[in-house]
Formats: structure tokens, C-alpha cells, sequence
């Protein structure tokens, strides 16, 4: 049984809150980093850097980070920007759905390895499934389902949305 979640007008309210939340701890800088996790995160990142370009005039630079979701250690994590792109700078790392924290945690662990100015995370669902000690700083919606459900992200043009299957 599918139920959808979330709708496309819902989303984009989510996008807007959390462009605006990200903009007021970066009110003061220059350019910020807008990291999106290949797969979803991609997408919602986008949607959020676009917004993002609306509200600042910050330079709003776009980063997609590659990584095998099923063995990130093994295949390792890369970044599309070199990393002096980076460094000392402002970054917010974005996923769609943060379920066991995984891909956050090793996108997060890419990042600490340069020195940067501060990073944020940020995700559209988050699912309360942890099982390493990750949070989301800005977060569309909580759910706290069961390990057999999953949630499923679409983004298409004027119809994102959110189901529970």
C-alpha cells in the first residue's frame, strides 16, 4: 500500500523554509557550498541552491558527492569540485531521506578531512533509523516508520512528492 506523504506544494514550502534557515546562519557570508548526495539528495539540493540564489547574494556554488550507498568505506566518497573549491567555507550537505544515516555520515566524514568554516546538514525526510550519531540541522519532516517501510522520493516537474510504501 502506497500513501503519499508529502505533495508537490508541501515540498516546495519545505524547500523554501529550509533555503531561508540555511541563509540566516550564513547571513553573512560570501559564497556557500550546496553539497547534494548523488541519487535524490542531487535533486533536492538543487531545488534548494536555486532558492537559495533568490534569497542571498551570496555566490551559491553546487557540489554533487558520489559514493557507492551500499559500501561508502570501499568505494570511498568524491566530491564534483576540487577541494580548494571548498576549503574554509560554508558547506551544507543535502540528502533526500535520511534513514540510517550512512550516507550522510561518510558525505560529513569527506568534508572533515579539509578545513572548511562550518557544515550543516539537511534532508527532506528524516526517519528516525540512526545507526551512527547523525543528525539533519534543517529537516522537511520527521516519520518515525518500521524497518520495512520505505519512503519514496520523486521529483518531477510540478509533481514532487513523498510516499510511504
Amino acid at each position: 500500500m502506497t500513501n503519499r506523504i508529502l505533495t508537490h506544494e508541501q515540498i516546495q514550502h519545505i524547500i523554501k523554509r529550509i533555503a531561508y534557515q540555511i541563509y540566516e546562519v550564513n547571513v553573512n557570508e560570501k559564497e556557500i557550498i550546496v553539497a547534494g548526495i548523488a541519487g535524490g539528495g542531487v535533486l533536492f539540493a538543487k531545488k534548494v541552491a536555486k532558492m537559495l540564489e533568490k534569497i542571498t547574494d551570496a555566490d551559491i556554488t553546487f557540489c554533487k558527492i558520489e559514493m557507492d550507498k551500499q559500501n561508502p568505506l570501499k568505494s570511498g566518497v568524491s566530491a564534483s569540485i576540487p577541494e580548494e573549491d571548498y576549503r574554509n567555507r560554508s558547506i551544507v550537505l543535502i540528502d533526500d531521506v535520511l534513514n540510517s544515516g550512512t550516507t550522510l555520515i561518510y558525505g560529513v566524514h569527506h568534508f572533515l578531512k579539509t578545513p572548511i568554516k562550518q557544515l550543516r546538514t539537511a534532508v527532506l525526510v528524516n526517519r528516525n533509523h540512526k545507526k551512527y550519531p547523525i543528525k539533519a540541522d534543517y529537516k522537511g519532516i520527521s516519520l518515525s516508520t518500521s524497518l520495512n517501510e520505505h519512503i519514496k522520493v520523486e521529483f518531477k516537474t510540478k509533481d514532487d512528492a513523498v510516499y510511504l510504501e
